[in-house]
Formats: C-alpha cells, structure tokens, sequence
C-alpha cells in the first residue's frame, strides 16, 4: 500500500507537508506547483485516502445513491485555475458527508460514449456544457444539478453565481476609491459541444464594458483577454505596459490572472496598489499570499459544490420543482486596491 512516506520521497516534500495537502488543510500554505506536484505524485502512485479506502469496505447494500460527476476541464484547466478545482472538493466531500456513491468522475475533454454507464441516473455537471452532449451519452438522467452554467437547462437544478452584480461591485468599489483609468485583464470562457468548445464572452468583460460606459470612462484599448492563466495575465499586462499608457487601476476576471500580472508589473519596477490597483476574482488560498494581497471577489465555491450536492439530495428525496441557486459573493479588502492605505491615513 501506497504510503504518506513514499509520495514525500518522490516529490521531495516533507511528509508532515505531503499529508496536510493530501488532506486538503486550508490553514497550509504551499504555493500553486508544491500543491499540484504532490497531488501529481499521489495519484500517479495510486495513492488512496483513509477516506476513499474506507468507502471500499463498505458493503454495497448500504452504499447510498450513485452519483456522476462530469468535469467540463482538462486536469491541465483545472489545476491552473483553482475555482473549479475547489468546487469539485465541495461536491466530493458533501457527497461523501450524505453517503452518496461518488465514484464515478468523468472529464469531459476525454469522454465517450461508453465511459457512462447506461444506468447512471444522477449526475453533477461542473462547468458549461450543451445539454445534447449529455442526451448523446445517456438518456436515462433523471437528475442532473449544474454548477456554474448561467444557462443552464430550466429543466433541472443549477447554483450559479451573479458574475454581473459582482463585476460591478469590483468596478465600484476603484471608482469610489477616485480611479478613473480601469483596465481590464481576463480569460476566454467555452461552452462545450460534441468534440470542440464555442468560445463566448465572459460575463465580467460584457459587465466591465457596460458599467465603464455608463460612468463614460470606457477605453477599448485598456480592455484584455486571454486564457485563465497566471502566464496570461503576465502577458497581458506586459502588453499594456510595453504600449506605455498603463491605466492607474484594473479589474482582473481571477486571482491567477492577477498574480501573474503583478508579477509583469514587478518586473517593470511599479508599485502595486502606489501606481497601479488592483481589484481581482475568486479569492483562491494564494489570494491573501501574493505578493502583494489581493483585494478580490470572494466565491464560496466548495460551498457551490456542497449546495449542489444538498440539491440532488432534495431531488431524490421527492422535489419536482427545478430550482436555480444564486450563491452570493462578498468584496475582500486586502492591500492591491489602495483602499487600506487611504483608511489608514485618515484614522
């Protein structure tokens, strides 16, 4: 059997470091690659947790409901973008607190028809997918709840959150602050379809052009998207800087966006939030690490997972109705946005 100890000496952390990431501990603090090398490792080893190991054991007569999960990310979109990655935690742990059968997860980007076993009932989907994907690879669903689909199908559950309020909270928040050049760093979503993904426009790029034209700041040029990387947002902001008109503040669609473009902005010797603030997405762990703390949107998103879980739960247990959640976000004040500083120095 796999131990704590063997993956430590094939990833050369320490096993005390090795265990609280396996473990998921919020309270430990490793950066992006540690925690991805040691997950990398546990699974390539096959490493199984006390958790998973006593859910074998259990007799299958008293094993609960069987519940897919389909992810619509590549274990490469994943991992360098949290949000999904902590959303799938929520749904694993809220369905192994119910006593559900968890066990079957599916990646969309490498999906056939035969992955799906025709009996499969329940089903969370993770991500935006086209409904005739779904009816392609089993039409015995009776129960799928979608998590961070904005459309998804009315006919069944979805929790989502509200990109645009939240969008413009962010954007309010730098123009009260007396900001007046914002910029715009993001990422490009997908909707997947059989076989390819449809890019569409996010919906804090739409809101971020909307609210600056309402306040008449909007600047096409100080507008930005590439991937949800934390290269990308390296290379957007070198763009930016290379044109020699940076704006004095940006609302970046995540924190790994973010990080990467105070990283650019390091590197070309400027201040953050002294020239430049920042107001990021998400409030991943790194958030509260960077180099500078990042003022950021919180998302409770284990929490989407857990409520999306609660869903299915209600739906077994007899609710017709389809329900839509709209989980709500809160504005983190960190050091990036400036705002901390201007407290101080009024008190």
């Amino acid at each position: 059997m796999v131990t704590i100890k063997d993956i430590a000496s094939r990833s050369n952390f320490s096993s005390a470091t090795v265990s609280r990431v396996l473990n998921n501990d919020e309270k430990l603090s490793v950066s992006f690659e540690t925690r991805r090398r040691i997950l990398d490792v546990a699974k390539e080893l096959g490493y199984k947790t006390l958790q998973e190991r006593k859910g074998e054991q259990i007799n299958p007569k008293e094993k609960g409901p069987k519940v897919g999960i389909l992810l619509c990310q590549s274990v490469e979109e994943e991992m360098n973008d949290t949000y999904f990655l902590s959303i799938r935690r929520g749904v694993e742990r809220e369905c192994a607190d119910l006593g559900f059968t968890a066990t079957e997860l599916f990646r969309l980007s490498n999906l056939s028809s035969e992955q799906i076993s025709s009996d499969l009932e329940n089903l969370i989907v993770i991500g935006r997918i086209n409904t005739e994907i779904l009816e392609s690879f089993n039409t015995r669903l009776k129960n799928v709840v979608y998590i961070n689909n904005i459309e998804a199908d009315e006919g069944f559950d979805s929790v989502v959150i509200d990109f645009k309020n939240a969008t413009r909270k962010a954007i309010q928040h730098l123009i009260d602050l007396g900001y007046k050049r914002l910029g715009y760093i993001g990422g490009m979503e997908a909707e997947h379809y059989s076989n390819n993904k449809i890019p569409i426009e996010d919906t804090r790029k739409k809101t971020f052009e909307m609210v600056m034209k309402e306040f008449g700041l909007y600047e096409e040029q100080n507008v930005m998207v590439g991937e949800f990387t934390m290269k990308s947002g390296y290379e957007q902001m070198n763009q930016h800087i290379k044109r020699g008109d940076v704006p004095e503040a940006f609302f970046v669609a995540s924190d790994g966006l973010a990080i990467g473009a105070m990283r650019a902005l390091q590197e070309a010797n400027l201040k953050v939030p002294e020239d430049v603030a920042i107001v990021s997405f998400n409030d991943i762990e790194m958030a509260k690490f960077a180099s500078t703390p990042l003022t950021t949107i919180k998302v409770y998103t284990e929490e989407m997972g857990r409520i999306g879980v609660k869903m299915m739960a209600e739906r077994l247990n007899g609710r017709e109705l389809p329900l839509k959640v709209t989980v709500p976000t809160k504005l983190v004040l960190r050091d990036s946005c400036g705002a901390l500083g201007i407290k101080k120095a009024t008190s």
